[in-house]
């Protein structure tokens, strides 16, 4: 399993979107733009569901993501790859919709995407771009 560095960390933290990216159990891709997670622990991240439909179905039938984060001033960014896990109830549920609520209090959270990152790579322009993180 790898584990989020400080540097990861903080582009997650800065970056204003992120896209998500599953599959069906035909390998059929599917992305989208998420506006509101946050970083769990150096192994984990949480996405917050407010749109959320082919990504769910897809989920049920293969829990294996992607997820590319960037940084448009430093140009710094990473794809996390992993498998992830939907709950729709709990403390990070509870959290997530305070969340959006105080952002956007229009939306309403669904549900959270949890992720067990198993794999991080770099995709920052330069000589290291594909490199995987240990």
């Amino acid at each position: 399993m790898a584990k989020l560095t400080n540097e990861v960390k903080g582009v997650i933290e800065k970056s204003k979107g992120w896209a998500f990216a599953t599959a069906d159990q035909n390998g059929n891709p599917n992305v989208v733009s998420i506006a509101f997670g946050k970083v769990l622990s150096e192994s984990q991240v949480m996405l917050i569901d407010v749109f959320m439909d082919k990504t769910l179905e897809n989920l049920t039938e293969n829990p294996t993501v992607a997820l590319s984060v960037w940084d448009m001033e430093s140009l710094q960014g990473y794809q996390l790859k992993g498998t992830a896990k939907v709950e729709t109830s709990g403390a990070l549920f509870d959290e997530a919709a305070k969340m959006v609520k105080s952002m956007m209090p229009q939306l309403k959270a669904k549900g959270v995407v949890i992720i067990d990152i198993d794999k991080i790579y770099v995709t920052s322009p330069g000589p290291d771009i594909g490199k995987e993180l240990d």
